[in-house]
């Protein structure tokens, strides 16, 4: 069997290859390494369990918490929240464990399961693999009064908007902003936390039936969005996924301001307020090269990862950095969250944008997003990206023709004989040409 968890918990279709039947079986496995001092100590652990908006989250849902209960774990039910407030309860009520039932921004017959550690931790590989070896293992099982017990918390929502409030010293009065919450996590939260901060607030697709989630709406179709804050003559707009753990901007023309734009807004206001640590931000290999060098102008490091939210988390916790992300609009502010925070970045720009007087399109202005192009060649041996002769050649050839305003990067898929071709140049018609050109040398080398 292959490994059971993927890049960010388990995922799958909701009641084909994610059954309740797995749920359970995690849900037990997880209580037992990630609860187990508890567990042996005659002390009783205790879990925070949250879903997004999916129908199939009820079922899951419902079999998370029996298997968490029925290893000997409390829970406390929190309803529909954005992954990263389960990750905020998890830390604030000291639970041993977090679980989020979601699938993101993938489409809404997809469900997944993720479980944090105490803290509101992501979970390392080691950990991941150490529940999957115990799936389904022979144990004890409580009874009487050693079973866990259930409990729904009425006061969760209202203590992560307090907390998200508390990140911002700036008031949003009569600032217009346009949230769509993608009919998901975000849905209740997002409009309230604005409001609650002073701002005008249209919400769009925040009505969510359980099967609309991600449907043609949120961070990864913003079309809606765009026209939106050009109808109402917002200053910004604010699109975020199914779980709200990652957010995209629109500025008052209703142009996109992707997460590269918005990494660099908090960056620079961060080391204005003299709150950057170590001068650095941590981004990705994908970091557009225009941020790059929008930092190095500024004066910034930029420290690079494999593409992850996981990974720049644990680059961050290596060295203690407080901002990194991506361009999908996952950022993270370790300063007051310790996974990406839609619904708090967004807060964040306004407030940004509010506190210095400037538009969101002037504020994104501060990098020049150079035109980037990707293609993904299919079929080929990845394996030897590095090391085929004419392969490397062709780089080399590529990066001496664009000079310093242009980048090539070749990516082995992860999981996929797929490699990546990404170019970037200070014109599209250059970054299609080149990428396309390194694309054939790689399907003429490389195919299997």
């Amino acid at each position: 069997m292959g490994r059971l968890f993927g890049t960010d918990g388990v995922r799958g279709v909701a009641n084909r290859e994610l059954t309740a039947e797995v749920a359970v079986d995690l849900a037990v496995s997880a209580a037992h390494v990630l609860g187990e001092a508890g567990v042996f100590a005659d002390q009783r652990p205790v879990a925070v369990v949250g879903t997004d908006s999916r129908a199939s989250g009820e079922f899951l849902e419902a079999a998370v918490v029996a298997g968490l209960a029925s290893a000997g774990v409390d829970v406390h039910r929190i309803g529909i929240l954005p992954t990263p407030g389960v990750a905020y309860l998890t830390a604030a009520l000291e639970a041993d464990i977090g679980v989020m039932i979601s699938a993101s921004h993938n489409p809404m017959p997809d469900n997944g399961i993720k479980f944090l550690a105490r803290g509101g931790h992501k979970l390392d590989d080691a950990v991941e693999d150490a529940i999957e070896r115990r799936l389904r293992e022979p144990w004890d099982r409580p009874t009487g009064a050693r079973v866990g017990r259930v409990g729904i918390s009425d006061t969760a929502r209202a203590t992560y908007v307090r907390h998200l409030m508390s990140t911002v010293d700036t008031g949003l009065d009569g600032m217009r902003v346009v949230v769509d919450c993608a009919n998901g996590a975000a849905s209740a939260i997002a409009p309230e936390v604005f409001r609650a901060c002073g701002a005008d607030v249209i919400a769009i697709n925040a009505a969510p039936n359980g099967i609309n989630i991600n449907d043609a709406c949120g961070s990864t179709h913003m079309e809606s969005l765009f026209k939106a804050v050009v109808e109402h003559e917002a200053a910004a707009g604010f699109g975020f996924d199914g779980d709200a753990d990652r957010c995209l901007g629109v500025d008052a023309d209703g142009d996109l301001v992707d997460g590269d734009q918005i990494l660099a807004i908090l960056a620079l206001g961060m080391h204005d307020d003299g709150r950057l640590v170590d001068d650095t931000v941590v981004g990705t290999v994908m970091s557009n090269l225009g941020f790059i060098q929008a930092m190095q102008a500024a004066g910034l490091d930029v420290l690079q990862t494999a593409v992850g939210d996981r990974y720049i988390l644990e680059a961050m916790r290596a060295r203690g950095f407080n901002l990194g992300g991506e361009q999908s609009g996952h950022v993270i502010m370790s300063d007051h969250a310790t996974t990406g925070d839609g619904v708090l970045t967004a807060l964040q720009l306004a407030s940004r944008m509010a506190k210095t007087g400037q538009s969101l399109q002037d504020l994104a202005g501060a990098m020049t997003r150079l035109p980037q192009v990707l293609i993904n060649v299919e079929g080929v041996d990845k394996t030897r990206t590095a090391v085929e002769p004419r392969l490397v050649e062709a780089v080399i050839s590529a990066e001496q023709h664009l000079g310093e305003n242009g980048r090539v990067l070749l990516r082995p898929s992860g999981t996929e004989p797929v490699v990546r071709v990404m170019v970037e140049a200070t014109s599209r018609e250059t970054a299609e040409g080149v990428a396309s050109e390194l694309a054939t040398v790689v399907r003429e080398t490389l195919t299997l």
